[in-house]
């Protein structure tokens, strides 16, 4: 089989709308694919999970002194719930330690998004709520958007508080004003929504009980069209999915478009708990995350040995490919395998700076083209047909100890532990 940039574009397009995590329009996105599948002989399976959501009902924040104006705001999901909370403000830049002395029962602000760490202090040093930023003081308000956020299950287990995310023009502006008390009013309220991965198996012809799993999460962040991140990933592995169906593996591939990347890996995480009864089987995960842009450059990420990351820099040589592969971890769907101790690889083509664009209204299609997404897939085509059919199976089901140090570390592992004591 000839791989078709065009082919791959055109389906691009078919799933190139928002399409978000436990929405319609993600379930639609899935059906899409299935039928995609299923018009080769295959058959694909549409599989359910949970996930965790809020519905937002109120989002104020008003500045009382020196001045008064309210800021247009978006509540994060899933925080805690406030009705004309009065407080003093402060700007307590990234929240290091010494800027959070003296917070307790005041509403700070805060230096980009919530992460453990940041979140964890400032749980710590007791403030009463929390406004984060988001974009460029060269946003134009009618051309960007403001993101609604969510307080993940991870920071829970740290706490809860009030909080909501502003522009960054208008945090610019409190800054410069002095704003010095405000008040804050969020409401919203904690939902279960269904998202779905979707999975097609090729069975084995001389080693069936090894599975091989080849992914991509085909959600979106809101406002996105998502495909840059990460349609163009989906399409390639249904590609490489088209060779499998006309060239049956040595070893067993489940190809597996995941929904609810961008929330939190939670389509791959849904995986890997559904199936941890045969984990020992899965040997290998091949990902393929961000794809497709005119301008930009191929790059390989393993979650594995050195000595496959040797073979799979020396193999795209060999091959003429260009490809930089380095042993690393990637933020994707090969944590959770790499967790469960399943090595793995991340394919992604990047965007040159201001070439492409990802979680934002303007990671559209008219920044990619077929040869683009050729390109990747020539990549991921060589590595899983020469992975799979391998006589010897040749990387250990392992996760090396330096990678596992950077998993834990992604995962919070060692926060996590402490709270829980």
């Amino acid at each position: 089989m000839k791989i078709c940039g065009n082919r791959e574009f055109e389906l691009l397009k078919k799933i190139g709308f928002i399409r978000t995590a436990g929405s319609p329009e993600e379930l639609k996105a899935a059906e899409i694919l299935k039928e995609e599948v299923e018009a080769m002989g295959l058959t694909a399976e549409i599989v359910p999970f949970e996930i965790g959501d809020a519905v937002i009902e109120k989002a104020e924040l008003e500045v009382l002194e020196p001045y008064n104006k309210k800021y247009e705001v978006t509540a994060y999901k899933c925080c805690q719930n406030c009705e004309d909370l009065v407080a003093d403000f402060v700007y307590v830049e990234n929240g290091n330690e010494v800027a959070l002395t003296d917070v307790k029962g005041k509403i700070v602000l805060v230096n980009g998004y919530m992460r453990v760490p940041l979140f964890k202090r400032l749980m710590k040093a007791g403030v009463a709520g929390f406004v984060t930023m988001s974009g460029t003081l060269l946003d134009k308000l009618d051309e960007t958007d403001l993101f609604t956020r969510k307080i993940r299950d991870t920071l829970l287990h740290f706490g809860n508080a009030p909080a909501c995310n502003i522009r960054i023009s208008d945090a610019f502006e409190m800054v410069t004003q002095k704003a010095s008390k405000v008040r804050m009013t969020v409401k919203n309220t904690p939902v279960t929504l269904t998202s779905h991965n979707v999975v097609c198996e090729v069975k084995g012809t001389k080693y069936p009980e090894e599975i091989v799993v080849l992914g991509g999460h085909y959600d979106s962040v809101p406002f996105s069209t998502g495909v840059f991140d990460n349609g163009a990933g989906s399409v390639v592995c249904m590609e490489v999915l088209r060779f499998l169906a006309e060239n049956p593996p040595a070893r067993t591939v489940r190809v597996c478009w995941f929904g609810s990347e961008e929330i939190g890996l939670e389509g791959s995480k849904a995986y890997v708990e559904q199936h941890k009864d045969e984990m020992d089987k899965h040997v290998f995960m091949i990902n393929c995350d961000v794809g497709g842009p005119v301008l930009g450059y191929d790059i390989c990420r393993v979650t594995g040995s050195k000595e496959l990351t040797n073979f799979t820099d020396l193999g795209f040589k060999t091959q003429g490919l260009d490809c930089e592969v380095k042993q690393s971890i990637y933020s994707s769907d090969t944590i959770p395998f790499a967790d469960a101790g399943v090595p793995g690889v991340n394919f992604s083509r990047e965007g040159t700076e201001g070439g492409a664009y990802i979680h934002c209204r303007d990671d559209i299609i008219d920044w990619l083209c077929p040869e683009a997404l050729a390109k990747t897939t020539k990549h991921v085509l060589w590595f899983t047909d020469t992975l799979v059919n391998a006589p010897v199976f040749p990387e250990k089901r392992e996760i090396p100890e330096e990678i596992k140090k950077d998993v834990d570390k992604y995962l919070y592992k060692k926060e996590l532990a402490e709270v829980q004591k």
